[in-house]
């Protein structure tokens, strides 16, 4: 076409109705206005009828075109196509079906006459904007309006088509700004929803974004989180691709390739995608493309005898009958895939078979199916034009569930009906009942009714259109199996409701044998293999994270679900099994009366009270004798007493800790110390004073009677009882489950968990205190006379006594669990064993081994001497 630059831009203008509703929009012969001027009559192949209401449509007859070379000195050659698509031509003869469907009606558009008029566009967009440019007036001059800009009425009310996205998104940018809607019946791509860019656009097809959706629930569903994909160069497998990718990356999935195939792929490239899916490790494989795209890599593989593969296909290809001939069935078998819902279209059946070719101008289209169907040609005696249908099996006549051909139904019924409420065909007046075609109207006013057509067809489905024209997201998921014949089969297995709750979308039959070829299990695709219970994934540095090395759960954390990500840690008090799949409750562990340890404590407990007792028997029989008379009787029972408290203590220390012995065990060892210390204290004051008695005019031993040695005990012992009862009513330790060594263990340590610590350390620095003065003063006593040695024998105790408690606190800071209870256990028995053999076993040995010696002339000898 030839655009003056001085007039406004204006093209294809002509009215919806043809004579005599012709004159609308024309103007006097002798205006001044501007013209739009065609340069040359176009040659394109169409399928045309005449109508009061002409509607355009756009088929893929050919799937194949070449690219148009443009020398800028000659004229374009006519773009030449190839590859007869039966199937696309079954979608063109069901608008005319559907056409002649709605003239027949007397109750759909009564009055008006439908039309059409069909041509070829390649599936490419250079064809496709050919095409729909050849729509206009066949007139050399149309004549224009001052406030008319081209296009703005239009040579039909509305269009139909395309099958692709690309081309289709070339259209709907062209129409968009002229408000002609263009109805796709195929055109899946998310990206014509942006109504910014395509304001005229609707589909009766559901936008890809649902179907990548169910796409990807379909793989993840059947655990395939390891695949590959194969598109195009056009919009629709770009667009379908990246959000599949997209989507399946956020469940967890991986795609380990994307391959290409481009328009004009060469031989070359062919077998370099064949050989990727052959060393591919996905054995799943997404492919958005067309049939025709897919023909020549198929092939390729079927040469290879390729098998094994788990075709997941996008609805442009998942009912291609051309794909499921028997040289693609080793090979495609069992692909899984969504689909529009099919119905059987009643008469369409009849109506296709019905189709004659004929040498008359407009059936080339006709012709050329036909010349396909049979292999002859329609010019010379090789076809005869009787050949019957009925005997071919092809996808053009498998109608009994058609589905794109539905969406073509719906599309040509959605502008009947749109235009049967513009046109007031229901009103009631001069008309009676017709149409009011004779109005003049411009395509802005048809697209708002189209937008908001709603009906019920005969399918009891609801026609309509959302706000972003398009209808209800619903798909089967079909599945190639064969039958009886040894033909491959499209079986529905399933659904998928895009407008449905989350989880109630997707719809699987339960025979899982559906999905995997006859056999009994379903195909396996993974980089790496789920890793068991017990163990977690731990990616690969630089791989994706379907590629992993399975590692075992730590301690204490488990993981009972197969390909798990993370170990799961087991609540506190319970602990993993030796199979790291379950918790179970943690071993409470103390210091137990029945363990060997705990025997080995309680034999040398008793063993030390019975050894006291037996000396405070001793002592009690030979308690006028002088040797126990010299070391101040009362003070040694005294001591034996606490001494025997001090090996008692212990056994509170064992056995499972509860409410009283938790309160008593630090008490009962803190008091009982320092009582043996106090006695131990007052026997070496004792023994300093009475050497010193022996010395002219000293007074200490007068002045340090029973009585004071009495009140020193009860004053040095009274602030441990006021610290320990302090402590246990301010600040009680209580029985504590100690969950801290289940790291290591697995096992609970039961033990008394001290709130105030410095208690305990006050505790011992008491003792501490008592003790550093006993030592000191049984070393200033050190050397006094031999037979008078109790000072000595108190160093030796007390030198005993603080080698184990200085090597207490660090053992006991750092033993674990109950091995900190049996080291405070034994820090008490040595030291009580200590003070008992140091202090009174020289004395029993002298009792009752050497009689002689326990004379008073004997114990004063040397000090006399």
């Amino acid at each position: 076409m030839f655009f003056d630059a001085s007039v406004a831009e204006r093209q294809l203008q002509r009215t919806w109705f043809k004579e005599p509703c012709l004159k609308i929009g024309d103007v006097r012969s002798g205006s001044s206005l501007p013209q739009c001027v065609k340069l040359e009559r176009s040659e394109l192949l169409a399928l045309h009828l005449d109508g009061d209401v002409v509607i355009g449509g756009f088929f893929p007859l050919h799937y194949v075109a070449s690219d148009p070379q443009y020398s800028y000195k000659t004229k374009p050659e006519t773009t030449s196509c190839s590859g007869f698509d039966l199937r696309a031509f079954r979608w063109m003869m069901t608008m005319v079906f559907a056409v002649e469907e709605i003239n027949r009606n007397s109750s759909l558009l009564p009055g008006v006459k439908l039309g059409y008029q069909i041509m070829d566009s390649c599936d490419h967009v250079h064809t496709s904007l050919k095409v729909l440019f050849s729509l206009e007036n066949t007139t050399e001059e149309i004549k224009t309006r001052e406030s008319s800009t081209c296009l703005y009425y239009s040579p039909v009310p509305a269009v139909i088509g395309f099958a692709s996205s690309s081309p289709t998104r070339a259209v709907a940018q062209t129409l968009g700004p002229f408000n002609i809607p263009l109805v796709s019946y195929f055109a899946t791509c998310t990206c014509l929803t942006d109504k910014q860019l395509y304001p005229s656009f609707l589909r009766t097809v559901p936008s890809d974004l649902f179907q990548v959706r169910g796409l990807v629930q379909l793989v993840t569903f059947f655990g395939w989180f390891w695949v590959g994909t194969i598109g195009t160069t056009d919009d629709y497998s770009l667009y379908g691709i990246q959000a599949f990718s997209d989507l399946f990356g956020q469940q967890g999935g991986c795609v380990e390739f994307h391959l290409t195939i481009s328009k004009s792929s060469t031989v070359a490239e062919i077998q370099k995608i064949a050989d990727k899916l052959q060393s591919s490790t996905a054995r799943v494989v997404v492919v958005f493309a067309t049939e025709g795209q897919l023909v020549d890599l198929f092939s390729e593989l079927a040469r290879r005898n390729v098998t094994g593969i788990q075709w997941i296909a996008s609805e442009a290809w998942v009912t291609a009958s051309r794909l499921a001939s028997p040289n693609f069935h080793s090979l495609l078998e069992g692909t899984l895939g969504f689909s529009f819902p099919g119905v059987s279209i009643p008469g369409l059946k009849e109506f296709l078979l019905n189709v004659r070719p004929s040498p008359k101008p407009g059936m080339e289209f006709v012709n050329m199916f036909w010349e396909e169907q049979f292999g002859c040609v329609v010019e010379k005696p090789l076809c005869t034009g009787l050949e019957d249908l009925r005997y071919v099996y092809s996808s053009y006549s498998d109608v009994t569930k058609v589905r794109i051909s539905y969406n073509v139904y719906k599309a040509v019924y959605a502008i009947a009906h749109a235009l049967h409420t513009f046109l007031n065909c229901d009103s009631v007046g001069p008309s009676r009942g017709l149409c009011e075609k004779h109005s003049s109207f411009s395509n802005g006013q048809f697209l708002q009714h189209l937008k908001i057509v709603n009906f019920t067809n005969q399918f009891h489905e609801n026609v309509y259109f959302d706000s972003n024209g398009e209808p209800v997201p619903l798909y089967d998921i079909i599945n190639w199996q064969k039958d009886s014949t040894d033909e491959i089969r499209f079986i529905k297995v399933g659904s998928y409701d895009g407008s449905a709750p989350q989880r109630q979308q997707l719809h699987i039959v339960k025979d899982m044998t559906v999905w995997t070829k006859g056999q009994s299990r379903v195909p396996l695709s993974q980089c790496s293999a789920p890793c068991p219970p017990g163990s977690r994934q731990a990616t690969r540095q630089g791989e994706p994270k379907c590629c992993f090395d399975c590692l075992p759960c730590a301690d204490g954390e488990i993981s009972n679900q197969t390909g798990s990500t993370e170990c799961i840690k087991c609540p506190e008090y319970f602990w993993s099994d030796k199979e790291k799949v379950k918790c179970v409750a943690g071993v409470e562990e103390f210091l137990s009366f029945y363990d060997k340890m705990g025997i080995i404590l309680v034999a040398i407990t008793l063993l030390g009270f019975i050894l006291t007792t037996i000396i405070t028997i001793v002592f009690h029989r030979f308690r006028y004798t002088p040797i126990v008379k010299a070391n101040n009787a009362e003070i040694s029972f005294l001591l034996l007493l606490s001494l025997k408290l001090c090996f008692l203590c212990s056994l509170v220390f064992i056995g499972q800790p509860s409410w009283w012995t938790c309160r008593l065990r630090q008490a009962a060892f803190g008091i009982s110390f320092v009582l043996c210390l106090s006695c131990l204290l007052v026997k070496t004051i004792v023994v300093l004073l009475a050497f010193r008695a022996n010395v002219p005019g000293s007074r200490g031993q007068m002045l340090f009677g029973t009585s004071q040695q009495r009140i020193l005990i009860l004053c040095t012992t009274a602030p441990q009882i006021c610290l320990c009862t302090g402590w246990v009513l301010g600040a009680p330790p209580f029985p504590f489950r100690n969950p801290n060594y289940q790291a290591s263990t697995g096992k609970i340590v039961v033990e008394c968990k001290e709130p105030w610590p410095p208690g305990f350390y006050l505790l011992l620095g008491y003792i501490g205190l008592l003790a550093f003065a006993c030592l000191l003063l049984a070393f200033l006593g050190r050397k006094l006379p031999d037979r008078f040695n109790e000072a000595k024998f108190i160093t030796f105790s007390m030198l005993i006594f603080w080698a184990v408690w200085i090597s207490f606190i660090p053992a006991y800071v750092s033993s674990p669990g109950n091995f900190s209870v049996a080291v405070e256990i034994f820090a008490i028995l040595a030291s009580s064993y200590g003070l008992l053999l140091c202090i009174f076993v020289p004395k029993c040995y002298i009792i009752l081994l050497h009689p002689e010696k326990n004379i008073k002339k004997g114990m004063t000898r040397k000090c006399c001497r």
